[in-house]
């Protein structure tokens, strides 16, 4: 008979089953009553009414979809505006959209990266330094834009100078504005130092600092008074603190023009909904006009932190508005969490592969709308469902 091929994937499923890293999909419902510590709402626009009215109005006008590539016929003059108000708000000189945060940085790595393909003369290779501690989508762009790629340890402009050093040619540094696991923040203006000291670019990964770093949310590469720089590229996600979905590069022009023609998940990919757009519009709009918002949010990360650790739990003290607590180990965290949902609150759980460092978590994400007596009551529920030591 001939071999099963998928039979391997059973004995791999058995694997994860006995480690405790089997991950299982949890439909929610459109009311729940838990108390959400868990997603990224991190300003709570995700149903706020002017959000959803303008997500509805944009898919009763331009239709549910985009219907095509950026390039064909998935730009609409709703996009533009998006492009416009994010640079604006940011301080950069342009933005581009995509489809998410994800293909944002699989774009401007591999693009920023990647050889002419015009010249007919290949340039030297260039280097990408990565931070040890960066997100997925950063490593992918990593592995696709083929380059030389070095990994450095954490938050380390020292070890990114030195790497930079022994390199001649291109270079670009990549990193994680506030990286996702710990919620620490990347010491942005030492390592834009350190690559200009070498004419190295810097990309910085920005999805968890806007909205909630920088004056009123613009971020924390306004916040480091880097954004608009010529050698400074940025990424956000629409997701978290915008409420809505897609992602953006933001840049110098010249950046963003090189991204049309060279980034494969912008030319190759379909747009951004129309709705999705109207919604994270709708969400600039709120957070220009209210940004006492970015303010709430690591208010109440910092008093999770505080109430957390009182106790006697170990947290990374939050740069922004992830919340990450130790668990003792994979199986421990993943009760911990079922326990947490079962007395009404959403938390996260992060556990190897998703955690490099082999350390198991609940990640607890702040929200600006959580009320004073949410945030006790939270608190009070990671601390009674906790494992022994």
């Amino acid at each position: 008979m001939p071999q099963d091929p998928f039979d391997w994937i059973d004995a791999e499923h058995e694997r994860r089953l006995a480690a405790g890293l089997v991950r299982t999909l949890r439909p929610r419902s459109a009311d729940s009553s838990l108390i959400d510590l868990a997603g990224n709402d991190y300003l709570g626009l995700t149903r706020h009414p002017e959000v959803t009215a303008a997500a509805a109005d944009a898919a009763r006008r331009w239709g549910a979809g985009a219907t095509g590539s950026r390039l064909v016929t998935g730009t609409t003059a709703l996009h533009a505006r998006l492009e416009e108000s994010l640079a604006d708000f940011c301080g950069f000189e342009a933005a581009l959209v995509f489809s998410s945060g994800y293909a944002a940085n699989l774009a401007a790595v591999t693009a920023l990266c990647g050889p002419s393909t015009m010249s007919g003369v290949s340039p030297s290779v260039p280097l990408v330094v990565s931070d040890a501690g960066n997100h997925a989508s950063l490593i992918d762009g990593c592995r696709l834009a083929r380059a030389e790629t070095a990994v450095v340890p954490h938050a380390d402009p020292e070890a990114v100078r030195k790497t930079l050093e022994a390199h001649e040619g291109r270079a670009l540094a990549v990193t994680d504005s506030v990286f996702s696991v710990d919620g620490d923040a990347a010491p942005l203006a030492a390592l834009a130092e350190a690559c200009r000291e070498h004419g190295a670019a810097l990309l910085v990964d920005d999805a968890h600092g806007l909205g909630v770093l920088g004056e009123g949310g613009r971020g924390a590469v306004h916040a480091a008074g880097l954004a608009g720089d010529a050698d400074v590229v940025a990424t956000v996600t629409l997701s978290k603190s915008l409420g809505s979905q897609g992602g953006a590069v933001l840049g110098p022009a010249r950046v963003i023009r090189h991204l049309v023609s060279h980034a494969r998940t912008f030319i190759f990919d379909t747009g951004l909904a129309p709705a999705a757009v109207g919604g994270a519009l709708a969400s600039l709009e709120v957070l220009r006009r209210e940004p006492g918002r970015a303010a709430r949010v690591r208010y109440v990360a910092g008093e999770l932190h505080r109430r957390v650790t009182a106790a006697g739990l170990t947290a990374v003290r939050p740069d922004a508005a992830v919340v990450s607590v130790r668990a003792p180990s994979p199986e421990a965290a993943v009760r911990w969490a079922a326990d947490c949902r079962t007395a009404g609150l959403a938390v996260g759980c992060f556990r190897p592969p998703s955690v490099p460092d082999g350390i198991s978590r609940l990640r607890l994400t702040a929200r600006a709308d959580l009320t004073d007596r949410q945030i006790e009551e939270a608190a009070d529920t990671v601390l009674r469902t906790a494992p022994a030591a």
